[in-house]
């Protein structure tokens, strides 16, 4: 070969073997960073977002909006509606968060309690970067600079019968609006639609739900008649919009006044429930193309 010919190119596969073997030798020899809540980047980056991808792309279909109002850099306030019997909801909103701009941003999500008393789950949860739900480590993400996603409703939005379905529950006590006004970060409302049919709940047995120390057990079209495979979601057709922001800048002496906090979160609830509504009438089949 001259001088002037160019190097053979490199074959993909060989690149992608080459990368997957130095991934798994990072992984053995421990060279990998995870941070002060257990997020391991790196692992959520190769492993759970291609996993969660198929299923956002290729299963719900989804379609994002308002991409725009999602902030590139500094911290914000994620705040979203709450549904679907199994919370796929969160896990479809972290892949849009991330795939919104280049380069890519992650979603550290707020998670209840039962999530990190449930083996597995809550190390899976915690490596993709869910932490507690609580005022003080939402307030350390948001004054990093990170975008914290939270979901008001808790098990009040996502354990709901099918008939209320895309009827937004109460918001609590406006905890997120009080750790927003403290950090002076944006509150950024997300409208989701599509989760409601993915698992719809037509019955809750609460006798075997407190038996197993569950918040419900849900009985769905599909679960628990077809064991584990009822734990495949429906192909629902899946709408998320990002709403513009609310500023909270300045306004950190507020975060302890009650009517404050309370206006506040009923604002940010009647915005997610305002686009509910017309993503909605925007989607009549819920398993359309």
């Amino acid at each position: 070969m001259s001088p002037v010919d160019p190097p053979p190119a490199t074959d993909p596969w060989d690149r992608r073997v080459a990368d997957a073997l130095a991934f798994l030798r990072g992984r053995l020899t421990g060279q990998y960073e995870v941070d002060e809540f257990g997020f391991d980047a790196q692992l959520t980056e190769r492993v759970f977002l291609p996993m969660l991808r198929r299923l956002y792309q290729d299963w719900f279909r989804t379609e994002v909006t308002g991409r725009e109002f999602l902030p590139e850099k500094g911290g914000a306030l994620v705040v979203a509606n709450h549904a679907g019997t199994v919370a796929l909801d969160g896990l479809m909103l972290s892949v849009a968060v991330h795939d919104a701009h280049d380069p890519a941003r992650h979603l550290r999500l707020l998670g209840a309690d039962l999530v990190f008393t449930t083996p597995v789950l809550s190390e899976l949860a915690r490596k993709m970067g869910t932490t507690v739900a609580c005022h003080a480590d939402a307030e350390r993400l948001l004054r990093t600079g990170e975008l914290v996603g939270v979901f008001p409703e808790g098990f009040k939005g996502v354990g709901k019968g099918y008939a209320e379905r895309y009827r937004l529950q109460r918001f609590g006590r406006g905890g997120f609006v009080a750790s927003a006004l403290r950090t002076g970060q944006p509150i950024l409302p997300v409208a989701i639609v599509g989760a409601e049919e993915a698992y719809p709940m037509l019955a809750d047995i609460q006798p075997l739900a407190r038996l197993l120390g569950l918040p419900y057990f849900p009985v769905t079209p599909t679960f628990p008649a077809l064991g584990p495979l009822g734990l495949l979601p429906l192909p629902s057709k899946w709408l998320i919009e990002f709403c513009p922001p609310i500023s909270t800048a300045g306004r950190s002496e507020a975060a302890d006044d009650p009517m404050v906090v309370f206006d506040l979160a009923d604002e940010v609830r009647e915005t997610i429930q305002s686009t509910v509504d017309r993503l909605l009438a925007r989607r009549p089949d819920p398993f359309g193309p």
